[in-house]
């Protein structure tokens, strides 16, 4: 039986080094799907508010779930891209900057470590609510003031404020907006 051979360093170089493009290339591809769901919250806000003189006071009620949906789908995108830059950070550096002797990757710590990055992720968190709880809240008001036209209805929207809150309440949960803390594997 033979003993193993040391993998050639050289070939551990080019297999991180295509790790990082994938990873990189996810997280730009989900941040520019992120930051167009704005957009997309945005479109439909003009969509109800337009519909609603067209076809009536229950089309406030699309509004809630569109949100819910769009913003979700902006949290677990925002996450994932979240989750990328700490894998970078705590695995794939270290053990590049072991390969070739030098500290390597140090952009994804540096952006993260100037002195108002508490501030703007506070402001982040307003705008995220913002965009994704408040618009559902309104239109929710809008229905409720312009009088309920049926019990049915009047439980949906119940049933959305409830949406509504718990989307609040994860925009809150996903916001980071304490100092960084970062664990390595």
């Amino acid at each position: 039986m033979t003993a193993p051979t040391m993998p050639d360093p050289g070939a551990q170089i080019d297999v991180l080094r295509d790790e990082l493009k994938v990873l990189k290339d996810e997280q730009r591809d989900r941040i520019r799907a992120r930051d167009a769901l704005v957009y997309s919250v945005i479109v439909a806000i003009a969509a109800v508010a337009g519909g609603t003189r067209l076809a009536g006071a229950a089309v406030p009620l699309l509004l809630p779930p569109i949100c819910l949906a769009l913003g979700w789908t902006y949290l677990v995108n925002d996450q994932k891209i979240t989750e990328i830059g700490r894998y970078l950070r705590t695995d794939l550096a270290p053990r590049l900057s072991t390969l070739v002797g030098a500290d390597v990757l140090r952009w994804e710590t540096a952006h993260r470590s100037d002195r108002r990055r508490r501030q703007r992720k506070a402001v982040q968190l307003g705008i995220d609510l913002m965009v994704f709880v408040l618009p559902a809240l309104t239109a929710l008001g809008w229905y409720w003031m312009s009088g309920p036209s049926n019990a049915v209805l009047l439980a949906v929207s119940a049933g959305e404020a409830v949406a509504a809150g718990f989307g609040g309440w994860q925009v809150v949960v996903y916001a980071e907006t304490g100092p960084v803390r970062e664990v390595t594997p």
